[in-house]
């Protein structure tokens, strides 16, 4: 599914995200950046709870379907539905596919048919994107 700006529920100026985002969220999260690999101590959480968008505190994924892939980004092997949106990435001189809250439109990573079962699917997720709140908070 294809996403623009004009489908988001919440939108703001670049100013206003940068007045709501630390500095790397809003590289990565507004202008489609990526974190270093093995940087983010979401990778190796695996308590129960739900990872959030970091732009807008839309839920994402669950702990349920969180898995370490091994490449140094918190993985998914599926989104809560509804949570996501996608578009097609050709950045790198490559065909991606784009992950994108659906609520806001913050990047969040790509996804990739290298995962493990039942879906196949592998949602690479860039930690600094995403909040983790613990099951015993929610």
């Amino acid at each position: 599914m294809a996403a623009s700006k004009e489908q988001f529920e919440i939108t703001k100026t670049d100013k206003e995200w940068q007045e709501s985002l630390t500095p790397e969220q809003f590289r990565v999260l507004r202008k489609h950046g990526t974190e270093r690999a093995g940087t983010s101590p979401l990778d190796k959480v695996y308590d129960e709870g739900t990872y959030e968008c970091a732009g807008c505190g839309q839920p994402l994924f669950t702990s349920e379907t969180k898995y370490n892939s091994g490449t140094g980004w918190p993985s998914f092997y599926a989104p809560i539905e509804g949570a996501i949106a996608t578009s097609v990435d050709r950045s790198l001189f490559m065909v991606r596919t784009e992950v994108h809250c659906s609520r806001c439109g913050g990047h969040l990573g790509h996804v990739f048919g290298d995962g493990p079962r039942p879906t196949g699917q592998r949602y690479c997720m860039n930690g600094v994107s995403l909040n983790f709140v613990p099951k015993e908070s929610q």
